[in-house]
């Protein structure tokens, strides 16, 4: 598991402490049973509560939209952390102090060197914004912009003078190497550095925890680009970071609603228009993990792009890579401005007022999606409705499995007049779907081609990890000998940590991709229970084994079929008696 902190940490910090403790301390609960509380879910409306904690098996899940998780997933979802801050708020509670491992503790001492290098970098440019005899060019543009000094203040804007080593030499404590780690100079080829940012306006970037992780410069002169961002680097991913996130959860700290911009300007500007929930990307295109961030703090996210083709089609990229990340109580729409015009000129032009109007009336991304994918298409014809089904099948199957996928299918349902039941089975058999990241994962199983045994066999050991115990050592051996694949995984954990629980299971799988389906498994209900279920375990394994046995064979003969040499039939026929000696034994 990725992460700084070591993993029996915090399987035992899950085990010492009770979740009812951490959820009851912030949500009304009411006994339902022996082990079993009921809330109104907090991530979802809803009049009838549907939010349960189990007690026994120290997990919650929410009947209504899906919400499920540990101790600890409910702190990150609830309070709004990260992992790491979210493991350190559960020690807190715990009375425990959070350990870290020596090769992370390195590289975490190497992360603080680059915070404290880009604190000190920020400080420079919002000095050299006050001091620096240059800086006049770059007031009088932002005054042409319309940004008045408080707002330059809130968002830390600075400036960057000409010449090649101001920093460097402002910064001459610092490590050269730090520095370069950093992205704030760049190396020459003859050898020492430079400054990167020259002769330009400053916009510091700041994670969720108010740090400066990297800058974007827009440019005085006629240097180019006109921005400029920082580089990668081990603090700053601009593929997954949004400028003015911090800002905007400042200003509003339960967020309605998040307006997804295209530049800084365009966030400055609403800003000090009075609409403090403008985010923008970092000069990338905006991917699946921006939206799985913004629907974490917003259930409903505004993209605003121009009107123009270029803008229409940033919004199509946008919509693809958004609909993995709608799941249930999540909206997305879409508003679409007049040529020439962007949200810094526009909201100046018209107000706030007038601009929230322009969102309130956003177009759905159900109905933005069909009206695109219907353009010069003729409903009215049985090959225009058809076409519209076979355009739309691979977006739909993006969509996590939900409410918000039904609804799509019930709507091209009405606009292609096949039945629902019609559609489903064409979405069944359409081909893969795009990889969906983690939240759009928890309900379905992790491999597309998970049996339906395979799934029994995982919500067993994952309720009952004792089971694994009861197997004979040929069995486990033969469970562990199987590819690359969770049921393996799960097995080999619990052969490694045979005292494990269903809380420590869950919480090792915390972060990875397996979490939201193990989570889903262990609230499903078992109907066997003590020797009754050892026995059906047992059976479900040889059923396993025999099964992959014949598949192995099957894929063999169709390999000695295209290549008859000697190497595939000895492979064959021993698979073949390995198949033969597992149903006899």
């Amino acid at each position: 598991m990725a992460g700084r902190i070591p993993q029996p940490f915090i399987n035992d910090l899950l085990a010492r402490v009770d979740i009812l403790d951490v959820i009851e301390s912030r949500l009304t609960l009411r006994k339902s049973g022996a082990h079993r509380y009921l809330a109104l879910c907090p991530f979802h409306d809803e009049k009838t509560p549907s939010f349960n904690v189990n007690t026994d098996r120290q997990f919650y899940y929410c009947f209504g939209c899906g919400a499920t998780g540990t101790a600890l997933k409910f702190l990150m979802q609830y309070d709004q952390l990260d992992f790491v801050p979210a493991v350190e708020a559960l020690a807190a509670i715990a009375g425990v102090e959070v350990p870290r491992e020596k090769s992370d503790r390195l590289r975490a001492e190497a992360s603080d060197r680059l915070y404290s290098v880009l604190a000190a970098a920020d400080a420079y440019y919002r000095k050299m914004l006050k001091q620096h005899a240059d800086a006049a060019r770059a007031i009088d543009y932002l005054k042409g912009r319309g940004v008045n000094g408080l707002t330059a203040r809130d968002f830390g804007i600075g400036f960057a003078p000409p010449g090649w080593d101001n920093l460097v030499r402002a910064l001459a404590q610092a490590q050269t190497a730090d520095l370069t780690d950093a992205g704030l100079v760049t190396s020459r080829d003859s050898g020492g550095v430079y400054d990167r940012f020259r002769d330009r306006i400053m916009f510091p970037i700041r994670d969720l925890r108010g740090r400066v992780i990297a800058f974007g410069g827009r440019v005085l002169g006629d240097d180019k680009p006109k921005y400029l961002n920082s580089p990668e680097t081990a603090v700053f991913h601009k593929g997954h970071e949004l400028y003015g996130l911090f800002e905007a959860r400042r200003t509003v700290r339960s967020l309605a609603r998040l307006l997804l911009v295209e530049g800084y300007m365009d966030v400055v500007a609403l800003a000090q228009a009075g609409i403090g929930y403008a985010v923008a990307t970092l000069g990338t295109a905006s991917g699946t993990p921006h939206f799985e961030k913004l629907f974490r703090y917003a259930p409903a996210v505004i993209c605003c792009f121009d009107g123009d083709p270029a803008g229409r089609e940033a919004a199509w990229k946008a919509l693809s890579a958004a609909l993995p990340a709608l799941g249930s109580g999540r909206q997305l729409s879409f508003v679409f401005l007049p040529d020439g015009e962007d949200p810094d000129t526009l909201i100046r032009k018209e107000g706030k007022a007038a601009f929230e109007a322009r969102l309130d009336g956003a177009v759905s991304a159900v109905e933005y999606l069909f009206t695109r994918l219907s353009e010069g298409l003729d409903r009215r014809t049985l090959d225009g409705r058809a076409r519209l089904a076979e355009l739309a099948m691979p977006y739909l199957q993006k969509l996590p499995t939900g409410v918000l996928k039904d609804l799509m299918l019930r709507r091209l349902s009405e606009l292609t007049e096949l039945t629902a039941e019609m559609l489903v089975r064409q979405l069944a058999t359409a081909g893969p779907a795009a990889p969906a990241p983690l939240a759009a994962r928890r309900r379905g199983p992790i491999e597309s081609k998970i049996s339906r045994l395979s799934e029994y066999l995982l919500t067993s050991l994952i309720q009952h990890p004792e089971l694994v115990k009861e197997l004979s050592a040929e069995r486990r051996d033969d469970l562990l000998a199987l590819d690359d694949c969770l049921l393996a995984r799960l097995v080999r954990h619990l052969v490694d940590n045979p005292d494990a629980d269903t809380a420590a299971l869950l919480g090792y799988w915390t972060g990875e991709t397996e979490h939201g389906t193990l989570l889903g498994l262990a609230e499903r209900r078992l109907m066997l229970a003590g020797e009754a279920l050892a026995r059906e375990f047992a059976d479900a394994v040889d059923q396993e084994l025999a099964a992959r046995a014949k598949a192995n064979r099957a894929a063999a003969l169709e390999d000695l079929r295209s290549d008859g040499s000697v190497e595939k039939l000895k492979s064959y026929w021993r698979l073949k008696r390995q198949e033969t000696e597992s149903s006899n034994g």
